[in-house]
């Protein structure tokens, strides 16, 4: 499948998933469901700074409105776009990313995607919480929203990858 056509795909039902469904979840604790940071991280490794930043900004305010968030998840993913490409640099091979494999946890490995997507995510909600609560002496709060919905939110992106990503074994 053409991999803008694959990503325009993923784009539409991420955004739909994340505000239609899992926004309307309340588990407790503080916790947040929030699945479309996976968007951002599986895009193709070639993806430059400005569109991943774009992309990021375009999928945020979709989400926002839907959600009346006022730019909390356009500003996160904005932070994460923004930080992928220098964690992608520091966690990559020496010879350079494969251009025919995905930056998926079937294509990478656990321990690289468990690294990876683990600080992506974990800028992502903690820049999330912080500007949502914006007040330093709620920082023990910030932290605890951050960490749970890290955990569950991660959980919860590694699912989805199993149900919806298939992988193509050669032959």
């Amino acid at each position: 499948m053409n991999v803008i056509v694959k990503n325009s795909i993923r784009f539409v039902v991420i955004a739909l998933l994340q505000s239609l469904v899992f926004n309307q979840i309340e588990i407790g604790f503080g916790i947040h469901l929030m699945i479309h940071p996976l968007f951002i991280m599986l895009l193709p490794f070639e993806t430059g700074v400005f569109t991943l930043m774009i992309l990021g900004f375009s999928l945020g305010m979709i989400i926002d409105v839907f959600s009346n968030t006022y730019g909390l998840h356009a500003s996160s993913l904005l932070l994460m776009a923004y930080a992928r490409p220098i964690i992608f640099k520091f966690y990559g091979p020496r010879e350079g990313y494969d251009p025919l494999k995905e930056p998926t946890v079937f294509d990478m490995g656990n321990r690289w995607f468990l690294f990876v997507f683990g600080y992506l995510i974990l800028i992502h909600h903690f820049w999330f919480f912080l500007i949502e609560i914006f007040r330093f002496d709620q920082f023990l709060l910030i932290l605890q929203k951050t960490i749970f919905s890290v955990i569950i939110s991660y959980l919860l992106c590694i699912v989805l990858q199993t149900f919806l990503i298939k992988k193509y074994k050669t032959k």
